[in-house]
């Protein structure tokens, strides 16, 4: 990391070339209102991420709780400079369908101009990904994402991975894995997008981002194995008040997630039809959350005798999960059915996860890689070219070979995030091992490595295991 960071900053004729483009010529101006829509959209996906830390915080014992958090946060730095210097070339400049180039490498060639930059690749009407915002305003947007996604792992392998190997487990992950996968879906000529690609439907990272997380979650939670504790010696969450307020900071987080993925706030038309993308994304989003918390609730309800609020938090956050793909592309009706479903199918996924004895810590794969694959699949349904033009008609619309591309597109996220997932852990195990050492993960990862408490004795909490 050190020495790629010194030789982008050593190497001055591409710093000049970045440099210059932002001064030469005189490109079209950007709109002040997307510009400012899209800036204040990025600061709300970056929060999702304090927000993640908060919600998977709450569900740990409290001598782990620091190291959870940090888990989450730590993505912000490493993240925020690889996609600088590698991430944002890899993912979105013009390449292989598989991979992007590496022509703006340290963001070299990614200024301030609003078009042009995708000149001369396929396909050629393509030349900007967003054409009313500066380049770099669209690259820091998708920087927010690529932050929170390797974040949303940490909740599989809570309490028993080491910082360090998990620190180099996301470098490399968020390399090998999300970056081939966002720019597959969504850059200019990728395999599975459409841009050129074969058409699967994606608004805002069903299954670049919550499928790729949580199929890499039970990966790595069946390659770390079990805790010593699991699955007799359970705990139920240490602070429930920080899983309702890491749940309300996602869910206000995700309105930049899903309506900033319309990349404009302004108006367009499809047919005599006018549409808005940022405000129908903006409509889904809440009211499929609304929908999948309710679900949640009347499910413990009638189930189990109580309604909880670790269910209301999780079955709102099931339902942005499951809006995710399909927020500018359906209707608030068919949010509400989507976040219904996608409730339904998650709480009795957590459920059969149970069964089973995976020790995905957290739930991830139940949530995120469940809910991504149910929302992606009642996107390729419940689609209409009534909301984006843009888009494709779904199955109700009569386009049934929607549904086959998006199970193409399902299958190979799968594929890519297991099998990547795989091999990264087990290259981590066999150079600086994946777990710490029984004692400390009894005694609680906190102290052991990171040399501070969450709180002081005083305040009581759990005791070390003897």
């Amino acid at each position: 990391m050190i020495g790629a960071m010194t030789l982008v900053i050593l190497a001055q004729p591409l710093m000049g070339n970045a440099f210059a483009q932002t001064s030469a010529g005189s490109p079209p101006a950007a709109d002040t209102g997307d510009t400012a829509f899209m800036l204040i959209s990025a600061a709300l996906v970056l929060l999702m991420t304090p927000g993640l830390a908060f919600f998977y915080g709450g569900f740990v014992r409290s001598r782990n709780v620091l190291n959870t958090l940090m888990m989450s946060f730590m993505l912000m730095a490493i993240v925020g400079v690889t996609w600088i210097l590698w991430g944002y070339s890899l993912a979105f400049a013009p390449g292989l369908p598989f991979i992007g180039g590496l022509q703006w490498l340290g963001l070299n060639g990614v200024g301030l101009e609003t078009t042009d930059y995708l000149k001369g690749s396929n396909p050629a009407e393509l030349v900007s990904y967003a054409a009313t915002i500066p380049h770099q305003a669209f690259m820091i947007y998708q920087a927010m994402f690529a932050i929170i996604t390797p974040a949303l792992i940490s909740g599989a392998i809570a309490e028993r991975m080491s910082f360090r190997a998990y620190s180099l487990f996301v470098l490399l992950w968020s390399t090998f894995i999300y970056a081939p996968l966002a720019h597959m879906v969504w850059a200019k000529g990728g395999f599975l997008g459409l841009a050129g690609g074969l058409g699967a439907l994606d608004f805002a990272g069903g299954t670049v981002v919550h499928i790729s997380s949580g199929v890499s979650a039970l990966v790595a939670a069946i390659v770390l194995g079990p805790r010593k504790t699991h699955p007799d010696r359970l705990s139920p969450p240490h602070n429930v008040p920080f899983i309702l307020l890491g749940a309300g900071l996602l869910w206000f987080g995700w309105f930049g997630f899903n309506a900033g993925s319309a990349l404009s706030v302004g108006s367009g038309t499809s047919g005599a039809l006018i549409t808005n993308l940022a405000t129908t994304a903006f409509v889904a989003t809440n009211t499929a959350a609304a929908a999948a918390a309710l679900m949640w609730l009347i499910l413990e309800s009638f189930l189990r005798g109580k309604p909880t609020a670790v269910g209301a938090a999780t079955g709102a956050v099931a339902g942005l999960v499951g809006i995710t793909p399909a927020a500018g592309f359906v209707t608030p009706l068919s949010a509400i059915l989507i976040g219904f479903i996608t409730a339904f199918v998650c709480f009795y996924a957590i459920s059969f996860k149970h069964k089973l004895q995976v020790d995905d810590a957290l739930d991830t794969y139940p949530v995120h890689g469940v809910g991504g694959t149910v929302g992606a699949i009642l996107t390729a349904i419940f689609a209409t070219t009534q909301v984006n033009g843009g888009g494709k008609d779904g199955v109700l619309r009569g386009n049934f070979g929607e549904l086959g591309v998006e199970l193409v597109a399902i299958v190979v996220a799968y594929v890519i995030a297991a099998a990547g997932t795989w091999i990264i852990l087990k290259i981590i195990d066999a150079t600086v091992g994946l777990r710490v050492k029984e004692e400390a993960e009894l005694q609680g990862l906190d102290i052991n490595e990171h040399g501070e408490e969450g709180y002081n004795s005083e305040f009581g909490g759990d005791r070390p295991i003897q």
